[in-house]
Order: structure tokens, then C-alpha cells, then sequence
């Protein structure tokens, strides 16, 4: 836009003095004189040089090893991590665009491959016009002398250290061709936004390879080694402009370019990347244990060698997994109210004063992905306005102001009530209009794996990794409450029990005298009793009465040494009978590895992370060798064991407490869900034959997520929105039956341990009374003493 014209014209300034023919003459002529006297002693000095024993080393130019980050990628080459204090992408000189490099050439060093490191006749141009202006305004150092000073020499101007930089400069021309140093100079000089090397101010400025620019590109990246926060295209856009212009007209009186090259390059829009979201995939969490492993094999080098990791993420499923977490934490958000904005500013009345206020506020409460933060301007019941960071103002009406309506009321308390000042959070609804939302304190995680190999496909370790960096996937260690009894069963059929075996689900109490502690009254989820029922039906339902009687019936200290087959520690599950109702500690990591063997028919793999690491040169210095089910990985348990458990955990996903999975129209799914004491902790464990996933949702100070909050409602959902993308085109899968299974009466057993062959028929209630009641509806079967007897010797440490 055009400036409006002033109102009045100001004074011209005084001219200036011209300066006398003959002293400009004189001026010139003591240049001439300094410049001839300089090449003499240039030459003499060059002469000198090998007698010269203050000059470094070469070592750091001939054996170039430059800072290099570490960068961490998907499976699919997806960068999702960088850490270092210089962003470095290292490029040979044969692959860097010739448009580049004639652009540099244009303005840092035009005579370049004619001069011998110093160019006697740009340092002679240079000090007659410094003469003649009174002033520097022409540099006369080369490329050479540059690459001299940024590796050997500090930035001070003095006559010294000018002497110095050019004697380097000849001894690199005697050491190094034209070409190395070029190459040297354009992946070491320091182009801003921490980039340094053009190959990495290419990625960083415009998300681009090298080979990628183009010419109008090129000029702006060839402007920055003068001035890089002057010229910085992010930080100062209208100056980066002007120097890409001039140095275009250089390229073009020089002849690099053609009339039509330049005006097209000219009429080109900059489309910078900017300082916006770096990464295009959310992996923080993943790429934080990376940096972690990375650093404890090779310390502060780590940053610095150039080492390539390769994971094993999917970037698409890592993707899914993000947005399906933060989705279901979100979502019990919305269920259990607003809680009030996040804090209040006052609002100056003075606009410039209010709009200043407004950005520091907001730079303290800075935006979480797309749940953005605005400071409220004027609000009503039926309006809201908001300012965001950047100036632009959100309306908020109609159904996005419901969920925070109590608190545009007169009831709501002061702290709660949404006012003018008062700073918010905004998301768009599926119509993209503004609804009031607010940032979870809820946490959650999710993780899945190729049970066959291990090799982790998403990680998510929380809600937001700046927000909260403790990695909920790996270092919380939860209660996992029903999403275990699994691993019980299991170890109840290596000892006779089987699908089909009648428990009773009837209530227990034990006294603090028999306990020797805490009175302990187990409960079913939900209250009542079901009086005997089958195995199967009882895993279905989830019932913790039986699960107990389960564990009794095997014994604590033999399910205790079980479960670590699945790389549970047995010392975070004591031997008492609790351990059946998910009372010790695993992490959703451990988690995704147990279920996994019941996924891929019995086998003990590691879950692992990196799958190959390599150096700047592209060579191997570590690979992963995986344990593989039916290869090298070893049995965890028998394949029968594996082979009932997967039908049972079928049963669960179909007609059980995770029936909700029938969503997917899959017959393959397995799983079970968990709810712990008092709702403190929920999970889905579950998998299809090609992906073992786990979801997690917790406080991270437990308390209760609330009465109606389980497992099932609250990290099933998050299950089924990741597999039903991450299972989208797989076929269903049908396992073929394990030797040594048979089936009788649509039922699964073992075939050494059948019905009147060492088969346990029924647990907590005798035969004859089984008869006697008939079907498993019934009232419940009365606790015999015998079996009060059994459990209470494993509160006195028996079996």
C-alpha cells in the first residue's frame, strides 16, 4: 500500500562539500601505493609460510568432520526428531544446484576460481574506494579467507588477524582444490534459525532438499553468510527481499543468468516455511527415548557425529494413535464438566495498552495443537468474543458455548466464570466453528506392536510431551486391575482348569484377624453374584469372585513365577490373593509385550524401538536383531495354552466386556478390559494376530476417574479408533488349531486333560451341588469351609 502524501515538504538538506579533484587524485594514489605495498608483503609472507611455525594445523579442513545433529526417523523416513546445537545436512559439491553456487560466487567471492585464496585486485578496489568515501564499504575477503576465519580465527577486526586470515588462506590453496574448499565453506557457514550449511537452511527455511530450489531460492539462501539475522527471510522477510534482488542483478551482470532467468526469479513469491510446527509428525515422546539411548552409548557426541536412527514407528499409525488419544481424554473432558478459565489479566482501556497485554498473557499459555488459547474480550450468555496471539478475535455462540454455559451464569463462583480477561481455550468443531473447550488433566497412553518381532509401530506417552514429558508408556507403573486376569487364567489351564470349568461367583469376606491386616470383602464391578458359571463366561463378564477363586485354586506363589514368562516382575506382584484382581504394577509397555505371546501363539518377544542407526556417510554402526515367533524367539507357553487363551480373549472382544470392538466387523479381535479399585485406573489389552495395542487412562496422582468410568467406555473407544485404521485392508485372521486340542461339546481342552482325565470340572462348588442347582443362574452356592480353609492358607503364606 502506498504511503498518503505529506502535508508539507520538509527542508532539503545542506548539499555536500565536494571533494577536490586533486586530493581525490592524492587519495587514490596513497591506495594504489597501500595496495602494491600489501601485495609485496603477501608475497613475501607467502613465501614464509612453511617457516612460519604460529599457523594451525590443516587438520580440521583436510579431515572434515562437522557437527552433524542426531536425527531420528520413522520406518518410513519421516524425520521426527533432531537434537543438536547446529542443524547440519553435510553435501557433496557435485549435488549442490549450480544455481547455488553461482549465486554465491555472485556475492561473496565472483573471482573465486581465478585468485589463489586472496584476490590482490578486489583488496586494491576496495581500499581506493574506502580512500575515496572516507569509509569501508566494499569487503575484499574471499571465500578461502572466510573458511580461514570461521574455522581457525576469531571474529575481531585487526590488521593481526587480517595478516593471519590471508597467510591461512594461501596455505589452504596450497592444501585443498577449489571444489573442497567450496564444499568446505558450504556446509560450515552459519545461516541462521540454527541452520548451518545451505543444504540445512534448505529444509529449514523452505522444507526443501537442496536439489529442490529454485533460482529466486537460491539468491535468498545466497544472502544470508553477510548478515544471517539481518537477512533471515523469517525474522526480517522485506530485507531478505532486497539482497535476494541485488543478488540476482549480480548474477545477471555477471552472466550467470539470463534477462528471462532474472525476471522470473524476480516476479517469484517466497513461500517460507517459517517457525511453525517442525516436525509433521507427533512423535516427542518417541524421539526423547531415542535421544536417551543414543546418549548413554555416546555421551555429548551423540549430538554431534551425525548419527541417522531409523525407528520402527509407522508415521501413519503414529499419527492415528495421536489423535486417538488425545481424542478419548478430550472426550472425558466434555463428560465431567468445565472447570473455569485457565487465569485472568486485567484489560487496559487503552487499546495498543490492551493489545500488549493480551500477547503476554498468551505467551504464558501458549497453544496445545489445536486447542488454541485467547483471552476474552466481552462475554454474555449467548456470546463470547476471544483475541488470539495474533490479533484475530473468535465469536463463540450457540452450541459452542455449552459445554462452559454454567459458567457464563450469575451462580458461577468468581474463579470459574468467564469474563472479560479471563483466558480460555477455543477448538473448531467438525464444522469448523469455535467451541469452548479446556486442556485435560487427565493423562493416558497408548502403544502398539508386531507381536511377532516386537518392533514398536505408535507410541504415544501422554496428552502433550511439552505440556508433561513423563512418558506414561514406560514409566508408569499401574495398577492393570481386570486387563490381568488373563494372565491368571493361563496359568489356571497348565493346571487342569479349562474353559469349561463350573466356578462359583459367590461373595467372600476375610476379617481383619484372618487377614492379619485390612478386613478384605472382594466385589464385583457393578455389586451381585452369578452363582456358578464357566470359565469362559466368567472371563467375559470380568468377575473378580472367580478370578480369586482361581488364583486359589492354583495358588499365589505358582501364578506369581507365571506371570514373569510374560516379562512381568514378579517382586511389583505380590503373592497374595489381590494379584487376581490386577493389584501389582506393570507399564503399557510391559503390557503390549505379554499380550503379544497370546497374539503370536505362545513366543517371548521384546519390544524394541530403533531398528538401524547409521553414520553421516550412510554406514551401519548398529542394527536390531529381533527375537521372531517360530524363529528365534522362545516359548513363553505351550501353543495349546496360547491357542484357548486367544478364543477366550475372542470371547471378551465379541460378547464380553469389549464387545464394543464389534464396531470394526471383525471376527479376530482379542482383548480384555480393565477398571481398577474405585475406577482409579482404565485399559483395553488387545491385538489382532498382526498388532498387539494398548490403551491407558489415569490421573497421574490416581483418584477416581469417577463411578460410571471403566476400561470398556473410556480406553476401549481410543482402541478401536487406532485399529480401525491400522487394521484397514488386513484380512481377517484364523489360526489353525494347536496340536493337542480338542473339542468337545463346542468346547475347548486340552487333550491330556479332559473330562474324567485330570480335567478340574468345577472350582468353589461340589459336584453334587452343581447338579443339584442346574443352571448357572441360580442363586449362588454357599462358600464351603474346606474352601474357606484353602484361601486363608494363602494369607498365612501356604501353597
Amino acid at each position: 500500500m502506498q504511503a498518503s502524501s505529506p502535508t508539507s515538504v520538509p527542508p532539503s538538506p545542506p548539499p555536500k562539500r565536494k571533494t577536490p579533484w586533486w586530493i581525490k587524485l592524492l587519495l587514490g594514489l596513497v591506495g594504489l601505493i597501500v595496495a602494491g605495498l600489501l601485495a609485496v608483503a603477501l608475497v613475501l609472507g607467502y613465501a614464509l609460510i612453511v617457516a612460519t611455525p604460529n599457523l594451525p594445523s590443516l587438520d580440521a579442513l583436510t579431515d572434515y568432520r562437522p557437527k552433524v545433529p542426531l536425527r531420528i526417523y520413522t520406518r518410513d523416513h519421516v524425520l521426527i526428531g533432531e537434537f543438536g546445537e547446529e542443524r547440519r545436512d553435510v553435501v557433496h559439491i557435485r549435488d549442490v544446484p549450480d544455481n547455488l553456487k553461482k549465486a554465491v560466487l555472485a556475492i561473496e567471492d565472483a573471482r573465486f576460481y581465478d585468485h589463489g585464496g586472496v584476490d590482490l585486485t578486489g583488496i586494491a578496489r576496495a581500499g581506493f574506494v574506502a580512500l575515496t568515501n572516507g569509509h569501508a564499504t566494499q569487503g575484499a575477503s574471499t571465500i578461502t579467507m572466510q573458511v580461514a576465519r570461521n574455522f581457525f580465527l576469531s571474529s575481531e577486526k585487526t590488521y593481526t588477524r587480517k595478516i593471519y586470515e590471508m597467510l591461512l588462506a594461501y596455505k589452504i590453496e596450497s592444501k585443498l582444490s577449489k571444489d573442497q574448499i567450496l564444499e568446505v565453506y558450504m556446509n560450515q557457514i552459519y545461516l541462521g534459525q540454527r541452520a548451518y550449511g545451505f543444504a540445512s537452511a534448505a529444509r529449514v527455511y523452505f522444507g526443501k532438499d537442496l536439489q529442490n530450489l529454485t533460482l529466486a531460492e537460491c539468491a535468498m539462501l545466497a544472502g544470508l553468510p553477510k548478515a544471517p539475522s539481518a537477512y533471515n527471510p523469517i525474522v526480517n522477510p522485506r530485507r531478505a527481499k532486497v539482497r535476494q534482488a541485488y543478488i540476482l542483478e549480480r548474477m545477471l551482470e555477471l552472466g550467470y543468468i539470463t534477462q528471462a532467468q532474472y525476471d522470473e526469479a524476480v516476479r517469484q513469491p517466497l513461500v517460507v516455511k517459517g517457525s511453525g510446527k517442525e516436525f509433521s509428525v507427533h512423535a516427542e515422546y518417541v524421539a526423547e527415548m531415542v535421544r536417551q539411548m543414543m546418549y548413554a552409548q555416546y555421551r555429548e557426541e551423540a549430538y554431534t557425529l551425525g548419527l541417522n536412527v531409523v525407528t520402527t514407528i509407522d508415521s501413519a499409525d503414529q499419527g492415528v494413535a495421536y489423535r486417538a488419544l488425545r481424542k478419548g481424554l478430550m472426550d472425558y473432558e466434555r463428560r465431567h464438566g468445565y472447570r473455569g478459565p485457565e487465569a485472568f489479566i486485567d484489560l487496559p482501556a487503552d487499546a495498543d495498552d490492551r493489545e500488549q497485554a493480551i500477547d503476554d498473557a498468551l505467551l504464558e499459555h501458549p497453544d496445545n495443537g489445536e486447542i488454541v488459547a485467547a483471552v476474552v474480550t466481552s462475554a454474555n450468555p449467548k456470546e463470547v468474543q476471544a483475541a488470539f496471539i495474533d490479533g484475530n478475535v473468535a465469536t463463540v455462540q450457540g452450541s459452542g458455548l455449552r459445554f462452559a454455559q454454567f459458567a457464563l451464569g450469575p451462580r458461577a463462583q468468581p474463579n470459574q466464570r468467564i469474563r472479560p480477561g479471563a483466558i480460555i481455550r477455543l477448538a473448531r468443531d467438525d464444522d469448523g466453528d469455535w467451541q469452548i473447550t479446556q486442556l485435560p488433566q487427565i493423562e493416558g497412553a497408548f502403544i502398539s506392536v508386531v507381536p511377532q518381532d516386537g518392533s514398536i509401530r505408535a507410541l504415544v506417552g501422554g496428552f502433550d510431551f511439552n505440556k508433561n514429558k513423563f512418558n506414561h508408556v514406560t514409566q508408569a507403573w499401574r495398577q492393570p486391575g481386570s486387563s490381568f486376569k488373563p494372565f491368571i487364567y493361563s496359568a489356571s489351564l497348565e493346571k487342569g482348569l479349562g474353559p469349561a470349568t463350573i466356578i462359583n461367583d459367590a461373595p467372600l469376606f476375610f476379617s481383619a484377624a484372618e487377614t492379619g491386616g485390612q478386613p478384605w470383602e472382594p466385589k464385583n464391578y457393578g455389586g451381585g453374584f452369578d452363582g456358578p458359571m464357566t470359565m469362559r463366561t466368567a472371563l467375559q463378564k470380568s468377575k473378580n469372585l472367580v478370578s480369586i477363586r482361581i488364583l486359589s485354586q492354583i495358588g499365589t506363589k505358582y501364578a506369581q513365577q507365571y506371570i514373569t514368562r510374560f516379562g512381568f516382575d514378579a517382586d511389583r506382584h505380590p503373592a497374595y490373593l489381590p494379584m487376581a484382581l490386577g493389584a501389582g504394577l506393570v507399564t503399557p509397555l510391559q503390557m503390549a509385550g505379554a499380550y503379544s505371546v497370546f497374539a503370536n501363539g505362545g513366543y517371548r518377544i521384546n519390544p524394541y524401538l530403533i531398528a538401524e542407526v547409521t553414520d553421516q556417510r550412510g554406514i551401519v554402526v548398529a542394527q536390531a536383531h529381533p527375537l521372531v515367533a517360530g524363529e528365534n524367539a522362545p516359548h513363553a507357553i505351550d501353543p495349546r495354552n496360547a491357542y484357548v487363551m486367544n478364543s477366550l480373549l475372542q470371547s471378551v472382544a465379541q460378547r464380553g466386556t469389549g464387545a464394543k470392538s464389534n464396531v470394526l466387523k471383525r471376527t479376530d479381535l482379542a482383548g480384555k478390559t480393565g477398571t481398577t479399585n474405585d475406577s482409579r485406573d482404565a485399559w483395553f489389552a488387545g491385538y489382532q494376530h498382526t498388532l498387539t495395542a494398548i490403551a491407558w487412562m489415569g490421573y497421574d496422582n490416581p483418584r477416581s476417574l469417577g463411578d460410571r468410568e471403566t476400561g470398556g467406555g473410556l480406553a476401549l473407544p481410543v482402541w478401536i479408533d487406532y485399529m480401525a485404521k491400522a487394521l484397514n485392508g488386513v484380512p481377517d485372521y484364523k489360526p489353525a488349531m494347536a496340536d493337542g486340542i480338542v473339542s468337545l461339546g463346542d468346547e475347548l481342552y486340552f487333550a491330556n486333560l479332559t473330562p474324567g482325565h485330570g480335567f478340574v470340572a468345577t472350582v468353589g462348588v461340589s459336584q453334587a451341588a452343581l447338579d443339584a442347582n442346574g443352571a448357572s443362574d441360580t442363586p449362588p452356592a454357599e462358600v464351603n469351609a474346606q474352601e474357606k480353609e484353602d484361601i486363608m492358607n494363602l494369607f498365612r503364606g501356604g501353597h
